[in-house]
């Protein structure tokens, strides 16, 4: 997102009032109506659904600067999902229609938003097709390259740090902890991940992105 957007952004969400949320906290159950949007500004939430076997499945991620939930405040679409929040948060709490409002009087604003609608959605049929079709180390792959290219921080050595762990890749791809456990061993063997406490790093991002294409 452009700093100028990014400023204006947060210029106008930070006059609405502001919260703090510990690691866990469910900030909206699944069909219940949000009431208003949240602006985040530190921290991660999810957006996530259940599965039959009672396993999170994760939708979409949120990081600082993004607001939401907006198919909810644009279009008043039902809300099907929970949100959660996976880091020590602090956001601001808008009115759905200022936000709505806001959007509409500042065509910058709307069109990165549309850009990021459109980033989310070609990320969200690439893990459909891999859910269709792909094996259990192709989808694997798949979420650590999505992680990578939105969350990653990347080293002086040149790795990506993800700070992730295996149950939340597996919540990603719809895979089982073991499964993906079992996946990543195979990765470490042939050098292209390490695991260490609470994240995952990349030691070559093209490399598993050339795994991922021949898998």
């Amino acid at each position: 997102m452009p700093d100028a957007i990014t400023d204006k952004i947060h210029q106008q969400f930070s006059l609405y009032p502001k919260r703090k949320y510990p690691k866990g906290q469910i900030l909206v159950f699944a069909d219940e109506s949000p009431g208003h949007v949240f602006y985040l500004v530190k921290g991660k939430v999810i957006k996530y659904d259940i599965s039959y076997r009672g396993d999170e499945v994760i939708v979409n991620i949120f990081k600082p600067s993004a607001f939401f939930p907006m198919s909810w405040a644009i279009n008043n679409s039902p809300n099907e999902y929970f949100y959660k929040t996976v880091e020590d948060t602090e956001l601001h709490v808008v009115p759905s229609e200022d936000a709505v409002a806001f959007l509409k009087e500042n065509p910058d604003v709307m069109f990165d938003l549309l850009s990021r609608v459109y980033r989310g959605t070609d990320g969200m049929i690439a893990r459909m097709v891999q859910l269709m079709s792909g094996s259990a180390k192709s989808r694997l792959l798949n979420e650590l390259l999505i992680e990578a290219r939105r969350f990653g921080a990347k080293q002086p050595d040149g790795s990506y740090k993800l700070q992730v762990n295996e149950q939340g890749i597996a919540a990603r791809a719809g895979l089982t902890r073991e499964t993906v456990n079992r996946e990543m061993k195979k990765l470490k063997t042939s050098n292209l991940v390490n695991v260490e406490s609470n994240c995952i790093v990349i030691n070559d991002l093209e490399s598993l992105e050339a795994a991922f294409k021949k898998s």
